[in-house]
């Protein structure tokens, strides 16, 4: 053997490079990174960086059909409260403009990113606060051009899937929405919440029966999928984005809830994300199927 392979070889062997490449290295953990109210994730085998509002909006119930900004968003500051130097967790503090304080600490792992939220209300009064935004950006990773995302049925929604009846559903799913007070846009309002307290764009007749929902990347060789738990809707959005916003259902004087949730990237193998989402969060494995709340 030539002595010049043995590098090679004792790298290839510790899984460092990919045979035939001689370039290739170990993909790199996730990391994240704050700026303002922007996450930014990078790393792993994602095509380039996603960001991530978060958070966009803490929103009060009856969002449906009233005007977003003036009635439905409840105004807050964040501030970035401990950030890993190596990008691996980061820990955000908001403060609502009626008091309550919603602390997440997420971590960054291999092909995960994990939420852990805990909304408290120190005042004595009750807030209104029923569910909160995470925006997540996909155009780098659907390979999508951001101009189309105004359309009715913009091309990276095709690449977009939720959940109903326990089958994987890719979008767009039939029927598909199209009235509402602001457009375009779709949204899937599970059996748990009500119709009148969604996201004011087209809501659809689906029920979702998990939060889990996600995306394929360009070469449909990745997936993004994003969850939460308690989960208030999913929403593919107007600015190349997809949403599982987590759901709080209003917080009573002194009283704190937690939320979980998940972004995984992996593997275009469905079977082995959805295993993977019941093991995280059998809540939603086991909820048994039910009518949709009356709007």
């Amino acid at each position: 053997m030539n002595p010049r392979c043995l590098p090679f070889l004792v790298f290839a062997l510790l899984g460092l490079v990919t045979p035939g490449s001689g370039a290739e290295v170990q993909a790199t953990p996730l990391r994240l990174t704050r700026e303002r109210t922007f996450l930014t994730l990078t790393g792993g085998t994602l095509p380039g960086p996603v960001t991530i509002h978060y958070i966009e909006a803490y929103c009060r119930p009856g969002s449906t059909h009233q005007d977003w900004r003036t009635e439905t968003v409840i105004p807050h500051q964040s501030a970035l409260i401990a950030a890993r130097p190596d990008g691996s967790e980061v820990v955000i503090r908001d403060t609502l403009s009626d008091g309550v304080v919603v602390e997440h600490t997420i971590t960054a792992r291999a092909d995960e990113v994990d939420f852990q939220i805990v909304a408290r209300n120190p005042t004595e009064r009750e807030s209104p606060a029923h569910w909160a935004q995470p925006c997540v950006r996909l155009d780098r990773f659907a390979g999508a051009n951001k101009a189309d995302a105004q359309s009715l049925v913009p091309p990276y929604a095709r690449q977009c899937f939720l959940f109903i009846d326990g089958q994987m559903t890719r979008l767009p799913t039939e029927p598909w929405a199209t009235e509402a007070r602001y457009q375009p846009g779709q949204v899937y309002c599970p059996a748990h919440v009500n119709r009148n307290d969604v996201n004011p764009r087209p809501l659809s007749p689906l029920v979702p029966s998990s939060g889990l929902c996600g995306i394929y990347s360009a070469d449909g060789r990745q997936i993004l999928a994003l969850a939460f738990e308690p989960y208030q809707e999913i929403f593919q959005g107007v600015i190349t984005c997809l949403h599982n916003d987590f759901r709080i259902g209003g917080l009573k004087p002194g009283e704190s809830k937690t939320i979980r949730g998940k972004i995984y990237v992996v593997p275009a193998d469905a079977k082995k994300l959805l295993d993977r989402f019941e093991r995280d969060f059998p809540e939603q494995a086991r909820r048994p199927a039910s009518r949709p709340q009356k709007s």
